[in-house]
């Protein structure tokens, strides 16, 4: 799997923002525990290149994968008027074995 995209080099400033935040649902735990990986909300025009460098800098991690996704926001209602949530981008990291990342905090 070697592209040409691998061995760019992508502004720090810009890897720093492309995670928002980790997601820690039922969900996400599953998948964790079923293939050692860990679920983060990422920028709406993340790429998976730009997901990897990212979860590599700041976790300092080796990733051996990243799956991504894309969820439409729901139509909800307000009173009489109507409302949308937002759109959810995803990404589902796998880390290569041996490798572990905590997102608790607390000490193992």
């Amino acid at each position: 799997m070697s592209h040409g995209f691998q061995n760019k080099k992508f502004d720090e400033g810009r890897l720093m923002q492309v995670l928002v935040s980790p997601i820690v649902s039922e969900k996400a735990t599953m998948v964790a525990e079923k293939s050692n990986g860990v679920t983060f909300k990422v920028l709406q025009d993340a790429t998976k290149y730009e997901i990897k460098a990212a979860v590599e800098l700041m976790f300092k991690v080796e990733v051996k994968g990243v799956s991504v996704v894309n969820t439409k926001g729901k139509t909800k209602r307000f009173g009489k008027s109507m409302g949308r949530r937002d759109n959810v981008r995803k990404a589902y990291v796998r880390l290569k074995p041996g490798q572990e990342l905590n997102l608790g905090g607390e000490a193992a």
